[in-house]
């Protein structure tokens, strides 16, 4: 399976983490944990299609030669691209073509049109404009949470966008699909696979460590939760590939 990444660019890096591709050379169950992201993605086989926020891992089986290219919006972004609450679609799609009838209908035929997975990354970043809109205090705050991988005081945070706890909490939800605890878990979980996906050996506790978990035990628990797996089996499973 070649799995790409291509970078936003300037106009967009507020709003977006990535443009990507996924072409599988034989059949696979690819696994996508939780990442607190949205994404809009597109295949031949199921058109587009806009993806919430996951709280536990999803297998989506892959078939040979086909190929799939996404948008992965950044925590907190995806509602002002979408018009819709990422809180109406956790661990759900809705069809790109029921939020946006018309504009929908007509980026899909593009799409299909483009061969690349290089063509199809600038149709969807034409389709997605320059958009204007400034970051509220509430999306600020999730920006500062993401970046701090989900190590940040939640209180302190709130208080800094001039809200309360509870007042945060639900605006969080309304923004990213999750609360705010719930996003800090992913995140951090996130971070755990990326600094062990980068490693040429694997030490959980240390990780665990750098991620902000009580003990190697917590992080374990993590993992089980949201990929119903340990650790280990995460990332010595050669059947699955997850994708992050």
């Amino acid at each position: 399976m070649i799995y790409r990444e291509q970078p936003p660019g300037i106009h967009l890096s507020q709003f977006v983490e990535c443009f990507w591709s996924v072409e599988p050379s034989a059949a696979v169950n690819a696994g996508v944990p939780p990442d607190g992201c949205v994404d809009i993605i597109f295949s031949p086989e199921f058109g587009l299609r806009a993806v919430g926020v996951m709280t536990v891992e999803q297998i989506f089986p892959l078939h040979a030669q086909t190929q799939i290219v996404g948008v992965r919006f950044r925590p907190g972004r995806a509602r002002s691209i979408l018009g819709l609450s990422p809180r109406e679609f956790t661990d759900n799609f809705i069809s790109l073509e029921d939020l946006w009838p018309r504009r929908g209908k007509e980026l899909r035929i593009r799409m299909q049109e483009a061969k690349s997975a290089a063509h199809r990354f600038q149709t969807l970043r034409h389709a997605l404009g320059m958009p204007e809109e400034a970051a509220n205090p509430v999306q600020r705050a999730i920006a500062a949470l993401s970046s701090a991988h989900g190590d940040l005081d939640l209180d302190g945070l709130a208080s800094q966008a001039n809200l309360s706890s509870r007042q945060f909490r639900r605006r969080c939800h309304q923004e990213t699909g999750l609360t705010p605890k719930h996003l800090c878990r992913i995140l951090r979980f996130r971070r755990a696979q990326q600094l062990a996906a980068g490693a040429s050996k694997v030490n959980w506790s240390r990780i665990a460590a750098e991620t902000g978990y009580f003990d190697q035990a917590h992080l374990i628990r993590d993992f089980r939760e949201f990929t119903g797996r340990t650790p280990a089996s995460v990332f010595s499973n050669t059947r699955t590939l997850a994708l992050t």
